[in-house]
């Protein structure tokens, strides 16, 4: 058995980038289960190992986790992103709203180095959607809802935020020139900026909405 050779700073991080990769491009099909022995021999790594990086997975909603079953790729459907967009527009709305609220300099200053790398990142590559704008857009909402001073409120936020992640990129790839996204984060960080929460939040609302029509579902609330 040979050494994997090591991306992340563990093995953990290396299959669990890998996994999540392939989920959110696809190459995992929606409900598909996840065969930990066969994926610790295709990545020469122990079990150990795989189940560490699934459960993460877990954590963020791209697997799910059931008694009879094992793990599997969440099996997505338009009723559930529906409610999925019904809870993220309470939650995310409450949440960004008590930031703008309560956000101190430091908060603003994150909130516009957060922008200024989205804003300079594109967000599609030949290969479709770019990885760094995902993760750049990741760092500029939890950097919008950072200065909410409710620990339980931004727990709640992220594991919602996560649990959208597979259905985001495909509204990324689907969005083309039916979406001007780039003025969206703007006009987010102006509003906040403004000290504007019922602004921010209405704003923030409708953003999240807006991906989930793109992504094929119907929203409502």
């Amino acid at each position: 058995m040979t050494t994997r050779q090591r991306q992340g700073r563990t093995l953990t991080e290396d299959v669990y980038r890998d996994l999540r990769q392939r989920i959110l491009h696809g190459e995992l099909a929606s409900g598909a289960r996840l065969h930990l022995g066969d994926l610790a021999e295709s990545n020469n790594v122990s079990l150990g190992v795989v189940r560490e990086a699934v459960t993460r997975l877990a954590s963020e909603g791209l697997v799910h986790a059931t008694p009879q079953s094992g793990f599997r790729v969440p099996t997505l459907s338009a009723e559930h992103l529906a409610d999925l967009t019904w809870a993220r527009c309470q939650i995310e709305g409450l949440t960004v709203g008590e930031s703008v609220r309560h956000g101190d300099t430091d908060w603003e200053a994150g909130l516009v180095a957060a922008h200024h790398v989205l804003s300079v990142t594109p967000p599609l590559t030949s290969d479709g959607v770019n990885p760094e704008w995902m993760n750049a857009h990741r760092r500029f909402h939890t950097a919008l809802a950072a200065g909410c001073p409710n620990a339980t409120l931004l727990d709640v936020r992220q594991r919602l935020f996560d649990e959208a992640e597979l259905y985001r990129h495909w509204s990324a790839r689907a969005s083309g020139s039916k979406r001007n996204i780039a003025a969206e984060h703007s006009d987010l960080l102006a509003a906040a900026l403004n000290r504007d929460p019922d602004r921010t939040s209405e704003l923030l609302r409708e953003h999240v909405r807006h991906t989930a029509r793109l992504a094929g579902g119907s929203t409502r609330g």
